[in-house]
Order: C-alpha cells, then structure tokens, then sequence
C-alpha cells in the first residue's frame, strides 16, 4: 500500500489493539448479560458490530476518509473488482456444494455461522441484517485486511496471504468446531472470499473495495438463505 493511503503508526495500534476486544472482551461481557436473561442473542450480536463500528469511526475516521478517494478516483476499476470478485465467490461456493456432496453426501448441511445468522435473523430481522450486510463488513475489513493483512504485507506478501486466510476462515468457525468438530469442515468456505477479499484491496489500494465486496456477499447470501428457509 502507498504510505500516503495506508495506516499511520497510531492507526495500525488502534486497529490491533482491537483484536482481542472483537474476538474475545466484548463477546464474553454481552454474553455473561445474553445468560443473566439481560440482553437476547440477536441484540448482543449486534452490540458487538455496532461497537466495532462506532470504534472505528472514532480511531479510524481519518483513514476511512484517505481510503475513499483513490476508490472515488478509479471507481469502474473498483467496481469491475468488486463485480469479478463477486462472481469468482459464485463459483467457488459451487465448487463447495460439490465437495460436500462428496464428504457428506448432501448439499444441505449447512454452515452452522449462516445457520444461526438466520435463526436470529427471523426474531430480529432488520437488527440481523444490519448487523451483518453494514456493521460486520466494515469493522472485519478493518481489523483483517487494513489490519493484519496490510501489516504483515509490508514483511511477507505470501505470509500475508497465508495469515489472512488462516485467520478469517478460523473466526467464522471456531466456536462451532470447539462444539462439534466436523463443523472444522468449513473453514475451507471461508478460503476464496478471505484471499479474494485481500485481493480487492491490493489491486484497487482502498479499503472501501474489500468493504462493498463483503457488503454485496453479506447482502445476497442473507436474501438467498432467507428464501431457501421460506420454501
């Protein structure tokens, strides 16, 4: 990334910091209220995305402003990234349903993460969907792509690609795996939308690419799963 578009020193800390507050502070403290019966399931979701966001905002503005103008300044190439990008998710996400078919012998076991993005979905639907179509892309982009990705790029491009993947695809994952290992499965979903998601913001050097990219995925999988649900 060009230094006049990437973080400043104050802006890789803050960004860092926040790690383990995402992956572990917040989510632990709004589910000792979800089990106290003070917070449900969706709200504690949400709070934890809706904190993220206001988060970076606040410490990130600034870099969130930068990393508009050069999307503005080539916005048919960010596009046309974001389009291919989105058709590539296509493609591997079939080439998924044909793996599993193999290993389970049906196409219908699903992802326990989308699974339960539905379930609370269906109690709270706009909190759900506002949660995962603009909270959750902005604040994940944020931490994996300007964060580790950038950061580990300026040492190992490879490395940075290797850790990008490993980190993203193990997040939407873990907590279910830790309850029933076969859910370990998915990772291999998570593996071309974390590669192409970083590859969104080198080729385009904006991190609001990445950001619409995962809207627009967010977007179409909750529509298609919430109709597949409705049948």
């Amino acid at each position: 990334m060009t230094e006049e578009n990437g973080l400043t020193k104050k802006e890789r800390f803050a960004l860092l910091i926040y790690f383990p507050v995402h992956l572990l502070a917040l989510p632990l403290l709004l589910g000792f209220f979800y089990k106290k019966g003070s917070l449900d399931e969706s709200l504690a979701n949400f709070l934890v995305y809706a904190a993220g966001t206001l988060y970076m905002f606040i410490a990130l503005g600034r870099f969130l402003r930068r990393e508009f103008d050069p999307f503005c300044d080539s916005i048919l190439r960010c596009v046309l990234q974001i389009g291919g990008s989105y058709l590539a998710v296509l493609a591997f996400n079939s080439l998924f349903a044909v793996l599993l078919m193999l290993v389970t012998g049906s196409p219908e076991v699903g992802n326990p993460n989308n699974d339960q993005i539905i379930d609370l979905a269906e109690k709270s639907p706009g909190m759900i969907k506002a949660m995962g179509i603009f909270l959750a892309p902005i604040v994940e982009e944020l931490l994996f792509r300007a964060g580790l990705f950038a950061t580990v790029r300026e040492k190992s491009r490879t490395l940075a690609h290797i850790l990008n993947i490993l980190a993203f695809s193990v997040y939407h994952v873990w907590s279910y795996a830790l309850l029933e290992p076969r859910y370990a499965f998915y990772l291999i979903q998570y593996i071309p939308v974390s590669w192409l998601l970083a590859r969104c913001y080198e080729k385009t050097r904006s991190i609001w690419t990445p950001i619409f990219l995962h809207m627009v995925i967010n977007a179409v999988s909750m529509a298609a799963m919430e109709g597949m649900r409705s049948l």
